[in-house]
C-alpha cells in the first residue's frame, strides 16, 4: 500500500492535512522497550510549524496520543498506534484550488488519480503535514537504534545556492546540530541562507535546497544486492517526504566526474578494524553496509504553493486560467524537513537490521 513501508518493522501512516487527526501504526517493534516520550516530543518539535518566519504560520501542538502498543510503560509487542490531532486548519483557503491545480503540486495528478474526489484541503494526504506521524515513527525507531550504538543526524547542506560545510565522511561529527533552530554546521552560512529565505518570503516566492544525512555505528553486512540494497531501502523511505526530488550517496554525482583511482576508497586497518581511508562509497558497497558512515544527500524542490500569480488550467471547464495561492505555506521546506529525513532513515535502518 502507498501509505505503508517496511517488512520487519511496518509503518503505516493515515489521515489528511485537514482531517480530524493524522497518525501512524508501527507493527513489529520488539517488546520490552521503555520509550522516552519527552525525547520523542522534542524530536517532533523540530519539524512543527509556526515557530519562525521560515515556516508556515499554521500552529499545531503535534502531541501524539498513544492508542495501543504500550503496557506498563513499555512496548508490549502489539502494534504501536499514535494519533495527532489537527487543530489550526483553514480549509476555506483552498476553495479556489478544487478545479485549478497549483503548478508543481500534486493537485493535478491527484485529481485524475482519484476522479476529482481528492481532498484538496491543505493538500490532503499529499501534504507535508503527514510528516508529523513519520517523525513520530522515526523518533521511536531511533531509540531502538541508539541502544545498538547507531546514530543518525542531518543538516542543511544548501539553500538557494548558499552552501554549508559537509560532514567529514570518515569521522562524522554531528556538532550538536539537532539543538539548533536552524540546523547548519556553519552558523555564518546559515545566516546567509536565512536571508535568502526571507527575501523569497517577501517576494511571495520560495526556495529549495539540499539536506545531508549521516548514519554512524552500522555494522558491516546489512542490506542485500539488487533490490534490497541499503541505498534502495533508504531511498524508498526518504521519498515519502514531500518535495524530495533526488538523492545521492557518498561522492554521488560528483563522483561520476572522477577517475576510478580518485573515487576508490583504499582499505586499511585502524585499531584492529577494517576501514577505508576515504568514504566516497558513502558506507555502502554492492548495496551492503561497509561499517563506514552512511552518507547521503537529498534534493528538495522549492515549495510549490507561492503567492505569485501563475498560469494554470481549469480541470472542469478545460479553460486556461490563473491561480494565486492564499493560505499559509513555508517559503522554504528544507529546515523543517531535516528531522523528517532523519526519521525516514531511522525507519529504513530498522528494516535492514
Amino acid at each position: 500500500m502507498s501509505c505503508s513501508f517496511g517488512e520487519k518493522v511496518k509503518v503505516t501512516i493515515f489521515g489528511q492535512s485537514h482531517s480530524e487527526a493524522i497518525g501512524v501504526v508501527i507493527d513489529g517493534l520488539p517488546a520490552g522497550k521503555k520509550l522516552d516520550f519527552e525525547q520523542i516530543e522534542k524530536f517532533m518539535s523540530r519539524r512543527a510549524p509556526g515557530k519562525n518566519k521560515f515556516s508556515t504560520a499554521r500552529k499545531e501542538a503535534d502531541l501524539p496520543k498513544i492508542i495501543s502498543g504500550i503496557a506498563d510503560g513499555v512496548t508490549c509487542g502489539a502494534p504501536l498506534c499514535a494519533v495527532i490531532e489537527n487543530g489550526d486548519t483553514r480549509s476555506k483557503d483552498y476553495e479556489n484550488l478544487r478545479a485549478v491545480p497549483r503548478p508543481a503540486h500534486s493537485d493535478f495528478a491527484a485529481f485524475f488519480k482519484h476522479n476529482g474526489f481528492n481532498d484538496i484541503r491543505g493538500g490532503g494526504n499529499f501534504s507535508g503535514r503527514m510528516t508529523a506521524p513519520l517523525c513520530f515513527a522515526g523518533a521511536v525507531c531511533m531509540q531502538f537504534l541508539q541502544d545498538d550504538g547507531i546514530e543518525i543526524g542531518a543538516h542543511i547542506e544548501k539553500i538557494a545556492g548558499i552552501k554549508d560545510e559537509r560532514y567529514d565522511s570518515v569521522n562524522v561529527d554531528f556538532k550538536n546540530v539537532k539543538e539548533k533552530e536552524f540546523p547548519v554546521l556553519d552558523d555564518k552560512q546559515g545566516e546567509k541562507m536565512r536571508e535568502k529565505i526571507e527575501q523569497a518570503r517577501l517576494d511571495a516566492d520560495s526556495v529549495g535546497g539540499v539536506i545531508e544525512c549521516a548514519v554512524t555505528g552500522l555494522p558491516v553486512g546489512l542490506g542485500e544486492p539488487m533490490f534490497g540494497g541499503v541505498e534502495n531501502v533508504i531511498s524508498q523511505a526518504v521519498f515519502a517526504v514531500p518535495a524530495v526530488k533526488g538523492i545521492e550517496f557518498g561522492s554521488g554525482f560528483d563522483g561520476s566526474d572522477l577517475k576510478g583511482s580518485e573515487n576508490n576508497d583504499a582499505f586499511s586497518l585502524s585499531e584492529g578494524k577494517f576501514v577505508t581511508e576515504t568514504n566516497n562509497h558513502g558506507g555502502i558497497l554492492g548495496g551492503i553496509s561497509s561499517s563506514m558512515p552512511v552518507i547521503f544527500r537529498v534534493a528538495m524542490k522549492p515549495t510549490p504553493s507561492i503567492g505569485k500569480t501563475q498560469k494554470s488550467v481549469n480541470l472542469i471547464t478545460r479553460e486556461e486560467t490563473e491561480v494565486c495561492v492564499h493560505g499559509r505555506h513555508d517559503p522554504c521546506v528544507v529546515p523543517r524537513a531535516v528531522p523528517c529525513i532523519e526519521a525516514a532513515a531511522a525507519i529504513a535502518i530498522m528494516n535492514l537490521r
